[in-house]
């Protein structure tokens, strides 16, 4: 549970970084997203979580 904490602190960490950072593109990457259909969207979430959990389980194995 620690870990999963962990993680979801650090992913907004990373988020309001790239606000800080780059309020502009921020912007605009909103833009773009609302113009992207729901299914899209589902399918792409799901495709980058099982990526991720992927790559967390291999350098978990192998690191």
């Amino acid at each position: 549970m620690k870990e999963l904490v962990t993680a979801i602190l650090l992913a907004i960490a990373l988020e309001g970084m790239f606000y800080s950072l780059f309020p502009g593109g921020a912007k605009r990457v909103w833009e773009l997203v609302q113009e992207i259909p729901e299914s899209q969207l589902r399918i792409g979430g799901l495709v980058a979580a099982v990526v991720s959990i992927g790559a967390i389980w291999a350098v978990r194995v192998w690191l």
